[in-house]
């Protein structure tokens, strides 16, 4: 029987063939925590008696979430992370000197390789599984098991094949393709599987799209999301190898076999796509832009960033959009870059400039709005267009507000109109 990509990473670590249902340990190639949830981990390590990480190089702590601290308990958290990295001289750990959200900046930093076994204590660790990669978040303790040992047990899961045909029409991008995914098998369409994207549309997506598309695999229920590599993507891996003096490891590439087994095969015409809005409150309830036209919402803020959609790439879809431009009066817009070499990279194209002209603020890479922790918490009642990956109850402030899920030119186009908008009556 054939492997999928997934099988293969697994029967690679785990030194034999092994297929989707067995029960494997194997070593863990990245381990990461942030400045939330390494606290727990860290205190699990420390009361197992550990004294010394396993592997040490291969374990990485990136303060993202609260960073700068907006009050004394974040303060409080980061210390313990800060505190535990000095001790144990923690070569990959990245504070405010070196800022970025996680899952955007190792991969920026030459730090994921094509063929990891990756965890992170983060549900949103799955977005490297752009780079073929097999990526999954787990929990804070299963962090520490890892710490200690250097390794973990997994389930290997079964696949479904995403089949992307065509070329993505204007507007189109990687968030437009998973919230259409997600809306059609729903929030647990893909409850522990690997979802598997493949067709000849993924030649037409950017970096910037696929690891959108794997950010928000977790949003369909997904173990992993994972994209096989091709030349798109081993031009990255050079231009991250150039950047950094190297990657971390030699990268393996793995594909899957043409009769490897997938428990579904769902087909998405990426031609025919409209630019997908997802409704409160899940990030299932995707509909057309033009229904969001057609409903005619005010929008009090706009909120691009996060590790789903703050990339260059989105900066640069939304000054084209809004040069010359101004936000509307009643509504606000927060930009946040996702790392700050992309903040710096924008800064240098003008990007920045054209931004803050149409009215939108600018803040440092985190993910502070995006799970309601600051810098753009919503008040009773307030509507947001955001480029972020979910849309509970209550996820980005009050439990009265609600938030709509978009690609970065709908959100820009948004700020501009006041109300949900369809960027392609700008272009």
């Amino acid at each position: 029987m054939g492997q999928t990509i997934t099988e293969k990473i697994f029967s690679h670590h785990a030194n034999k063939t092994v297929h989707a249902g067995e029960i494997v340990r194997v070593d863990i190639d990245m381990i990461i925590g942030n400045d939330i949830t390494t606290p727990i981990s860290i205190r699990a390590f420390e009361q197992s008696g550990a004294a010394s990480l396993a592997r040490p190089d291969n374990f990485c702590i990136v303060m993202d979430h609260y960073i700068p601290a907006k009050d004394i308990a974040s303060a409080n958290q980061a210390k313990i992370s800060r505190d535990f990295a000095y001790k144990h001289d923690l070569k990959n750990f990245f504070d405010e000197k070196d800022m970025g959200i996680e899952h955007a900046l190792l991969p920026e930093k030459g730090m994921i390789i094509p063929g990891d076994v990756i965890i992170g204590a983060d549900s949103h660790t799955c977005t490297h599984g752009a780079l073929g990669a097999f990526a999954t978040g787990m929990g804070s303790t299963d962090l520490a098991f890892g710490m200690i040992t250097g390794g973990n047990w997994f389930k290997v899961p079964s696949s479904i094949k995403v089949e992307l045909k065509g070329k993505p029409a204007p507007h189109i991008y990687g968030k437009d393709i998973i919230l259409e995914v997600i809306r059609q098998i729903g929030v647990d369409g893909a409850l522990y599987k690997a979802l598997e994207f493949s067709g000849d549309a993924i030649g037409y997506l950017t970096m910037a799209d696929r690891f959108s598309i794997c950010n928000m695999a977790i949003e369909a229920g997904a173990k992993n999301g994972i994209i096989a590599v091709d030349e798109v993507t081993k031009a990255y891996l050079e231009e991250r190898k150039e950047a950094n003096g190297g990657l971390r490891d030699e990268p393996i590439y793995h594909y899957s076999d043409p009769d490897a087994a997938y428990e579904q095969i769902l087909t998405i015409d990426v031609s025919r796509l409209s630019p997908v809005v997802a409704y409160p409150f899940l990030p299932s309830n995707g509909k057309s832009i033009e229904q969001g036209v057609a409903d005619d919402l005010k929008i009090d803020q706009v909120m691009i960033g996060s590790c789903t959609n703050g990339r260059i790439e989105d900066l640069r879809i939304a000054a084209t959009i809004m040069k010359g431009k101004k936000v509307a009066r009643h509504t606000r817009m927060i930009v946040t870059p996702a790392t700050q070499k992309i903040l710096l990279q924008a800064q240098k194209e003008g990007l920045i400039e054209i931004l803050i002209n149409a009215g939108a603020v600018v803040s440092n890479p985190t993910c502070g709005a995006c799970l309601g922790g600051y810098m753009g918490i919503l008040g009773d009642g307030e509507r947001c267009v955001a480029t972020t990956n979910r849309n509970f109850v209550g996820r980005m402030g009050a439990r009265t507000s609600e938030i709509y899920l978009a690609n970065s030119a709908v959100a820009a186009a948004s700020a501009i109109a006041g109300k949900l908008a369809d960027p392609r009556a700008l272009s």
